[in-house]
């Protein structure tokens, strides 16, 4: 098989689960890179075993986190990068389409972005959640994470909504890809406690609104400081999954998935007003 001149990573921890069939689905790439976590499990002999690199990411706790780090510090083979988490698959036709993107110095776009599609009680959601543009393939020099907060936020040791920006024009890939994020409700609550802790304390901080650029990620931050001051959030997301988006037609997990995404936006709200509380309160010995 002719390798196509791309550097893949995927950051990982305790991903034995579902690495090699992300791994197997991009055999074809010339250099892959797992950055892991000191998983426990056997994620880093199944990384081996495909041909990947494995290189060890130690957080500090705030930043760098594991994807703008390994933008930083690995020494990449080729101007290209894609990056993939463990749980999410490219299609076959995926390789084609990037090979001709990667293979032309002269190509005039910087970053394109890739649809998903979600896997969830055992059926792919037709309609809520979807589409799902996420921006993942890139040239190296143009694209780095936003950093959104210096704070700990207790949602782990990956970017959670931080967006990738790159400086330069974007596209959009034909090609879908498949996303197994949530294989049971016990690790949608899981995943979503913590991202609830990274929304909670970004909204705390009442940061003012950032410049980011012109594009897509720049809308998309802006229509997310505005909605958090929206009266009946999780009620609003409920009605933006399971009506706006006809998540009513994916049947009963339809409901469920917009169910779930309520109840995320309410722990979302919650722990912003913990944490305003918590800031507002005297110190140990009172006021003066």
């Amino acid at each position: 098989m002719t390798k196509v001149p791309l550097s893949v990573v995927i950051p990982v921890r305790n991903e034995a689960a579902n690495l090699g069939r992300c791994l197997s689905a991009v055999a074809w790439a010339d250099e892959i890179w797992v950055v892991d976590s000191q998983s426990v499990d056997a994620t880093a002999e199944i990384a081996a075993a495909h041909g990947a690199r494995v290189v060890q990411f130690h957080f500090n706790g705030t930043w760098p986190k594991k994807k703008n780090w390994a933008l930083e510090s690995l020494r990449f083979a080729h101007a290209w990068v894609l990056l993939l988490d463990a749980d999410e698959v490219l299609p076959v036709a995926a390789r084609d389409e990037i090979a001709s993107i990667v293979g032309d110095a002269t190509h005039p776009i910087d970053g394109y972005w890739i649809n998903r599609r979600f896997f969830f009680l055992g059926e792919w959601l037709r309609h809520a959640y979807y589409p799902n543009w996420n921006l993942r393939l890139f040239r190296h020099a143009k694209g780095r994470f936003e950093r959104i907060t210096s704070a700990p936020t207790a949602s782990g040791d990956n970017e959670v909504h931080e967006h990738l920006l790159v400086d330069g024009p974007t596209g959009r890939l034909r090609a879908e890809m498949d996303h197994y994020a949530f294989p049971s409700i016990e690790v949608f609550v899981e995943k979503h406690n913590r991202y609830s802790n990274w929304e909670a304390r970004v909204a705390a901080e009442i940061a003012p609104a950032r410049s980011l650029q012109l594009s897509e990620v720049s809308r998309r931050r802006t229509l997310k400081r505005w909605a958090r001051h929206l009266p009946f959030r999780p009620f609003l997301r409920f009605i933006y999954i399971y009506v706006w988006q006809r998540g009513f037609l994916d049947g009963r997990r339809g409901y469920y998935f917009a169910r779930l995404h309520a109840m995320y936006e309410m722990l979302s709200e919650m722990k912003t007003y913990e944490l305003k509380l918590q800031s507002d309160a005297p110190g140990p010995h009172g006021a003066e």
